[in-house]
């Protein structure tokens, strides 16, 4: 009995580790260009789902070119803790 309890806590944690995406999350591994990143590529920023990274593409269309790394936070929805928590990864070129 106490086998199959544990293969169901098991079981229900990862399905809710997949369901809640924490499974899926994946982090750049190598640096993000905002001024040529898609919005796919920007995804998967932490704190940046697809709304977001769209949002970022959208200003950059309109406003042109980011300058600096802390225009990322005249985007909607992007505040300093989504800035820093994804700093060590942005760049500009």
């Amino acid at each position: 009995m106490k086998k199959g309890f544990r293969q169901f806590l098991a079981t229900a944690s990862i399905c809710f580790a997949l369901a809640s995406g924490q499974a899926m999350a994946t982090e750049p591994t190598e640096k993000i260009d905002l001024n040529r990143a898609t919005a796919e590529e920007l995804s998967q920023l932490k704190g940046v789902g697809t709304s977001k990274a769209n949002a970022i593409v959208a200003h950059r269309k309109e406003h042109g070119k980011f300058t600096s790394i802390e225009e990322l936070k005249d985007v909607k929805g992007i505040g300093e803790s989504i800035l820093e928590s994804n700093r060590p990864v942005l760049v500009l070129e």
